[in-house]
């Protein structure tokens, strides 16, 4: 099993964050999605600048607490299904798995970068050196929906 930790707040019962340092089990976008399903949740839908702020500091606590985590990107709720691609710009074709319709993103300089990327991960990577956007940490990345965070 990975490493769960599970917070609750007000608006929320739980967040549950599920990361293996061991590459073999992590797993594509859609069997993510699965297993949130199975457990009665949802990939996480992010509704304001508050909401990604509290996943910050539950990221940055796990981080701290000694359980080892190194690189390793989370997938979040956003995706595309390439519909409408010829009629809308390709940002405003993302959508919240759980169907939720909040407009806000935390995308990386440059992203979405669109193509066969289609699935959306939160940067997680602390020993990556800064780009342009700066430092791989918490903002978002759209990515191929097979590759396995």
């Amino acid at each position: 099993s990975g490493q769960k930790v599970c917070y609750g707040d007000l608006k929320h019962s739980c967040y549950k964050i599920a990361y293996f340092q061991d590459l073999s089990r992590r797993v594509g976008f859609q069997e993510a999605r699965q297993a949130c399903e199975i457990d009665g949740g949802a990939l996480l839908s992010l509704e304001s600048e508050a909401e990604q702020q509290l996943i910050e500091n539950m990221l940055q606590n796990l981080t701290k607490s000694g359980s080892g985590i190194s690189d390793g990107d989370f997938w979040i709720g956003l995706w595309r299904s390439g519909e409408d691609l010829a009629t809308t710009a390709c940002p405003d074709l993302y959508k919240w798995a759980d169907g939720s319709i909040s407009p806000f993103r935390n995308w990386y300089t440059d992203e979405p970068s669109c193509g066969s990327e289609a699935c959306v991960v939160m940067y997680h990577q602390p020993t990556a050196n800064p780009g342009l956007g700066g430092p791989y940490l918490y903002q978002w990345n759209d990515d191929r929906c097979n590759m396995k965070h």
